[in-house]
């Protein structure tokens, strides 16, 4: 593990920004970035599309150290270059941001009110192809709809179980099971998952260091306790479907909690927009982002 990397996303002041869309979720970024479908018509397309809205970003003069600790990546973004270098490589050596590594292979169906992830046979050759590419932590996503206790404790128990599997290679996993927004039971699916990942951040061992992604709560301060648990780096918030608005207004009520946004980070971003335009609004809103990690 990186001591200089570990250092910076457990005491930085700023955020980590999510550039992570994958299969399902690129024609969406792709077309709030200005892209429809009709730009495109095989998938190596789009993604070659996406690189180049990603690599504008990752390249931009407001896209630095000082406001963003680290950066979470797609597989294909890792394999690609950027300006000549590795993008993991292009991130840490020329803007000083922490590499992590989207790993799940998306999710599985609806099933008890939850989506846990799809089965992941590779997972042990892709953490050794991203220890060769330099990154430091990687990230997977299950999502809870509805309230299930069953349903729930066993998507935090395949959340842990990959992560004592990536922690064992020397990798930090960002653990993310994000309870919907919209969920009807959002606060009841809120207070069981908190209680759930206490009891298996307890069972962890001296050394063994997890992040946690989770959604912006109802309850305010609900994770007070998971930020200052040994066993934690630090604890990130996604944006979960809110504007970028209400997600800093949330994210502020929350100490000791940063952003890791998503689609928070790209709103209003354009592929029309000139390189100041563009600038400006990026640089608007990490400023805003960062302020909100930052209170």
């Amino acid at each position: 593990m990186n001591q200089e990397m570990k250092e910076q996303i457990q005491q930085g002041k700023g955020f980590i920004a999510a550039l992570d869309q994958s299969g399902g979720s690129t024609p969406k970024a792709l077309e709030r970035y200005g892209v429809d479908k009709t730009s495109y018509s095989s998938e190596e397309e789009m993604f070659d599309l996406v690189h180049q809205m990603r690599t504008r970003i990752i390249t931009n003069p407001a896209f630095t150290s000082q406001h963003i600790l680290g950066a979470i990546l797609f597989e294909r973004t890792m394999d690609s270059d950027i300006e000549g270098k590795p993008t993991a490589t292009y991130l840490w050596e020329e803007k000083h941001i922490v590499p992590f590594l989207k790993v799940d292979k998306g999710l599985a169906e609806l099933k008890d009110g939850v989506q846990r992830m799809k089965d992941n046979p590779g997972l042990d050759a892709l953490l050794d192809k991203a220890i060769e590419k330099g990154i430091f932590g990687t990230k997977m996503r299950s999502v809870i709809q509805a309230y299930d206790e069953e349903a729930i404790v066993g998507i935090v128990d395949q959340q842990f179980d990959l992560a004592r599997q990536i922690i064992k290679k020397g990798l930090v996993p960002i653990v993310e099971p994000e309870v919907s927004i919209d969920s009807p039971e959002k606060e009841e699916c809120e207070a069981l998952l908190v209680k759930e990942l206490k009891s298996h951040l307890d069972q962890l061992e001296e050394g063994q260091e997890v992040i946690l992604k989770l959604t912006l709560p109802n309850i305010k301060n609900l994770y007070r306790e998971l930020t200052k648990h040994p066993r934690v780096l630090r604890v990130v918030a996604l944006s979960g479907g809110y504007s970028r608005d209400e997600a800093n207004d949330k994210l502020s009520d929350n100490e000791n909690v940063i952003a890791s946004f998503s689609r928070g980070l790209t709103e209003g971003l354009s592929q029309e927009q000139s390189d100041e335009e563009f600038t400006k609004t990026l640089e608007e809103s990490i400023e805003e982002i960062y302020e909100a990690s930052i209170d």
